[in-house]
């Protein structure tokens, strides 16, 4: 049991406060009390105390749509012509990349690189959406065991598709199953959802048999939609519907599926989303890298959508993307007033309201009963802070480099800008040798 003192407390949740001098009482894995500093002093005085020396505190971001397997592109050279549309970059990058993940080492230093960069950036908690397929049979395993040794909250899938046939399609579908019937009722740090890549790569055969078996475990799905115009170009000619329809169609989309881009959507498309109750997905820094588009933002909250904010690989900063989602809508819409209160919506209500539908616990707010998934910023208002005007303070004031300490389910993961538990050194110098010997792989792929 110990005690973060003397810190501006944002305790975010629907009666969001702001609290000076405030105090943190974390018992085990969870919040046990919030309040004046002094006082919890003076009741719990044998609780190890942690000094925030009025520092910023607030729960930790969350991401709610992330690739660690995509760490190995970085810097890494293409042969032949660059990708002139989101086809090629699927075809010449990710899709020659994952077929060559297949070794343990590849799939578990590619996941600890992003996860550590997002320790140090305040990402407590990711929805990853995984792919190997050179090595898909316990691949969620060694993702597990990653974001165990690095102590973030996870909540994994495998991408079911059938680019590379029959055989890795079926083993696609059986990860899934096994990893969430192995996280099934547990009370756990890690937890499992059904991945899919996306309309386009999914035949009828594989969406229903997918279907059946999510319906037996209980569980919706983690799948692109719309994210490039070849999906709606795909969806269209083998089915004459567009994705959303084609996926609604085979009973994909409901209130425990993550619809990730959503960018080439119409109004009956997002009619679909609505009166399904499927969570959307926003990710405009991968969406403005590959070119496709950026999604309809405010439709989506004028309907009343259920719509987070995640990386999609891109970065493991939270502070990052929701900085490029507060401009993104102001050059769309050529409006300067839209963004700034979707933007808050989506990091601080949202993606909290979306890992509750996969924790049993409150996730993302500071209160008592929550998972104690907290951070403290090294940030010092140059001008009145409140619970009114933080997240103006979040877009033009805190900077990654300002966390100083994460903390998730009551573990201390870095404390004064150090991690307390990993080898950040050791760690990329071995990524950097496995990473070397992947892209020999891809060169000859």
């Amino acid at each position: 049991m110990y005690l973060i003192g003397n810190g501006v407390i944002l305790t975010s949740g629907d009666d969001n406060r702001l609290i000076n001098d405030g105090a943190i009482l974390i018992d085990g894995e969870c919040i046990r009390e919030v309040g004046d500093t002094q006082e919890l002093k003076t009741r719990y005085p044998e609780a190890e105390y942690i000094e925030a020396w009025h520092r910023l505190v607030m729960p930790g971001f969350l991401n709610t749509h992330m690739h660690l397997y995509s760490t190995f592109s970085r810097g890494m050279a293409l042969k032949g012509e660059p990708a002139k549309s989101f086809k090629e970059i699927l075809e010449k990058l990710w899709f020659k990349l994952d077929r060559c993940l297949d070794t343990e080492e590849d799939i578990y230093y590619s996941a600890m690189v992003p996860l550590i960069e997002g320790i140090k950036c305040g990402t407590t908690g990711i929805i990853d959406h995984h792919a190997s397929f050179g090595l898909v049979d316990g691949s969620l395993d060694i993702l597990e065991r990653a974001a165990e040794d690095a102590g973030v909250r996870s909540v994994l899938c495998y991408e079911t598709s059938d680019r590379w046939g029959k055989d890795l399609s079926d083993a696609s579908i059986r990860e899934n199953v096994r990893f969430i019937k192995k996280k099934k009722d547990m009370n756990d740090l890690i937890k499992g959802t059904f991945g899919l890549h996306a309309s386009l790569t999914l035949s009828d055969e594989t969406l229903t048999r997918c279907r059946t078996e999510a319906e037996t475990l209980g569980t919706g799905f983690h799948v692109h939609v719309a994210e490039g115009i070849e999906d709606v170009e795909d969806s269209m000619g083998k089915s004459g519907m567009r994705v959303v329809e084609r996926l609604n169609s085979f009973g994909i989309l409901g209130e425990k599926t993550l619809a990730v881009h959503c960018v080439h959507v119409d109004d009956s498309d997002i009619e679909i989303l609505k009166n399904t109750g499927t969570m959307v997905i926003h990710n405009p820094e991968s969406n403005m890298n590959n070119g496709v588009g950026a999604a309809p933002l405010l439709e989506f909250f004028k309907r009343g959508i259920l719509t987070g904010i995640g990386t999609d690989g891109y970065t493991p900063s939270m502070l990052e993307s929701v900085k490029t989602a507060y401009i993104l809508p102001k050059l769309v819409y050529r409006d300067p007033r839209v963004g700034f209160e979707e933007s808050r919506r989506m990091l601080f209500e949202n993606n909290r309201k979306i890992f509750g539908r996969f924790y049993d616990r409150p996730v993302g707010v500071i209160e008592p009963g929550a998972y104690a998934d907290i951070i403290i910023l090294d940030y010092y208002p140059p001008t009145p802070l409140d619970a009114n005007n933080y997240f103006g303070h979040v877009i033009f004031g805190m900077r990654d480099n300002q966390v100083n300490t994460t903390i998730v389910n009551g573990r201390i993961l870095m404390r004064n800008h150090e991690l307390t538990e990993i080898d950040e050194e050791k760690v990329m110098a071995k990524s950097q040798e496995v990473a070397k010997k992947f892209w020999e792989k891809m060169a000859n792929a």
